[in-house]
């Protein structure tokens, strides 16, 4: 009996929709390779559904997500809605109530794509980027004093728990042993400054890595170094760990080195529940429509999806056909493809094949 699975599909905003249906084309291909079976379901959840009803997301919308394997996300974004209404009305708003506690960013190079680092090449920038995603500075946690004022106070808190810390540690010491490459795990943070948050981070990473993963060498960097390093010496990076603000900016950093945001994939992860896989890049609205936008980000959130589900050979296969794809692109440097997002969708669904 083929296994079947479940999948929503929240399309989002702007270029969203568009490099969804190729990326579900891709799915389609693999499908029929692998001999499994799925199901979508699609959310119109974003800008123009807020515009139309004033709702972001509705009451029942976690309770419904909780019954799929897994969700495939285009994009969230609208010009036409504030920023952060939709940001943290949505995307917090699943990631926190389906307890997401991970962000995982693959950060690697393909051959024949453009990357602004000179001399470097894909042997050079192959490594994953683990961000603790439920807590730090996200949490959002503050408040205001003598608002208006010119003693006008804003504090933002930082909350960190020894448990939310652990679990995306192990996560990390985890992912670092499959992975199997250097087995060498980089605690990424600030303890020269922030004393209280990255000390507990640092002891704990000890701890666990001493008592549970001798195998692994663990090391530790700087945020403002690591910075320097991705552009300098990315080779010397197997797999990050790190908090949530500078996780999420140093995962920008490491797109443009991989060539872009047309490429960069990333997922939002329950290992034990349900898991949401998107391209970074955002919705892009003024390219809707134009069939130009890059969807190679959004085929790699698919294989990242797939291999979460545990079909790690047509993950493999989605990889090897984006390898085949980039390689005959009549150019892949930064913003350029030299074909359309249609033509590029086609093309890796025939590789497939």
């Amino acid at each position: 009996m083929p296994k079947k699975y479940n999948i929503a599909v929240i399309p989002g905003d702007g270029t969203g929709p568009e490099v969804v249906n190729e990326g579900l084309k891709v799915l389609n291909s693999v499908a029929a390779k692998r001999k499994f079976k799925y199901e979508l379901a699609s959310f119109d959840f974003g800008g123009e559904r807020y515009k139309k009803t004033g709702e972001v997301l509705p009451d029942s919308a976690l309770e419904d997500l909780k019954k799929f394997d897994s969700i495939y996300l285009g994009a969230i974004g609208h010009p036409d809605v504030k920023p952060g209404i939709l940001e943290v009305g949505i995307l917090l708003k699943i990631r926190f109530g389906l307890d997401q506690y991970i962000n995982l960013r693959p950060v690697k190079l393909y051959p024949n794509v453009w990357t602004p680092i000179k001399d470097k090449g894909p042997k050079d920038v192959d490594f994953v980027v683990v961000r603790e995603n439920s807590e730090g500075l996200y949490k959002g946690m503050g408040e205001f004093k003598n608002k208006g004022t010119e003693d006008e106070i804003a504090i933002q808190t930082s909350y960190n728990t020894r448990r939310g810390i652990e679990r995306c540690l192990r996560y990390a010491f985890e992912f670092c042993k499959k992975r199997n490459r250097k087995k060498e795990l980089t605690l990424v943070g600030k303890t020269n400054v922030l004393t209280y948050a990255f000390d507990l981070w640092e002891r704990t990473f000890h701890e666990v890595g001493e008592k549970d993963y001798k195998d692994i060498k663990r090391d530790y960097a700087h945020v403002d170094a690591t910075c320097m390093w991705f552009v300098k010496n990315p080779e010397w990076f197997d797999v990050i760990v790190t908090d949530n603000m500078f996780g999420d900016i140093i995962t920008d950093l490491g797109a443009m080195i991989q060539g872009g945001m047309g490429i960069a994939a990333g997922g939002n992860i329950n290992p034990k529940g349900v898991s949401m896989f998107e391209p970074i890049g955002g919705s892009a609205p003024k390219y809707t429509g134009k069939n130009v936008i890059n969807p190679l980000a959004a085929i790699g959130a698919l294989q990242m999806l797939l291999d979460e589900l545990g079909e790690n050979e047509a993950a493999a296969d989605v990889e090897k056909g984006i390898i085949k794809t980039v390689a005959k692109m009549p150019s892949m440097s930064a913003g350029k493809m030299g074909m359309s997002t249609t033509e590029v969708g086609d093309s890796v669904a025939e590789n497939i094949q």
